[in-house]
């Protein structure tokens, strides 16, 4: 994946997020007052600077919007734009795991965030920002927010997240968010990237791990 605009298994990802985000600000996470009453992602998640909304077909717009950039892309599928009928179906297989993120302020749009039950206990990480909205710690921002929240309010036993081996910016992020190295695998994807010979990356953070550094 490229460096700031990312969702981590690729066909669900793209560039890494490049800022920091301290424990202060962490804490200002919180569950948004307006639920559609499931456990996922029926709840608006709040941070300091990013609204995050359960992604539904009103999005769409925004999500072919991002899916048209090559940048944001070429660690999915090596630059090519998804088409609406793709997104359309996307967003209709994601719902419930995926949140539509904001700029708290203004309400811009700076990409999605997901959370997607893998298994009893087990979630997996993604994300995918807009190039105007690399570089300022917002990957790392909302990514937090999830880890946080399924920890919390799902009970999860393990987070964890993908990515490809030369994307060094979203292993950053990975590790800024908790996340440990866990292996290096090859898989054959639909799309030759430059960089796939080297394979991909998984991380993840167990909840051990998770209130040992929330205890401190």
């Amino acid at each position: 994946m490229p460096a700031t605009a990312s969702t981590w298994s690729r066909g669900n990802s793209a560039p890494g997020s490049s800022g920091t985000f301290s424990q202060a600000d962490r804490q200002t996470t919180r569950v948004g007052s307006r639920s559609c009453g499931a456990r996922l992602c029926r709840v608006e998640l709040i941070t300091a600077r990013l609204a995050l909304h359960p992604a539904s077909a009103e999005h769409v717009d925004l999500h072919v919007e991002l899916d048209s950039d090559p940048e944001v892309m070429r660690y999915i599928s090596g630059g090519r734009a998804s088409t609406r009928d793709e997104i359309e179906q996307i967003v209709r297989e994601v719902r419930g795991t995926r949140w539509t993120a904001t700029l708290l302020d203004s309400g811009v749009f700076v990409g999605w965030f997901s959370l997607r039950s893998s298994g009893p206990g087990e979630f997996e990480l993604g994300y995918r920002l807009s190039r105007a909205m690399w570089g300022q710690g917002l990957a790392t921002e909302g990514t937090r927010a999830l880890v946080d929240h399924a920890f919390t309010a799902l009970g999860a036993a393990r987070v964890w997240a993908q990515t490809m081996t030369v994307n060094p910016r979203s292993r950053a992020v990975m590790k800024r968010c908790g996340l440990h190295y866990v292996r290096t695998f090859h898989y054959d994807w639909p799309e030759a990237i430059e960089g796939g010979d080297e394979g991909d990356v998984e991380y993840e953070l167990v909840r051990d791990d998770w209130l040992a550094s929330n205890s401190t």
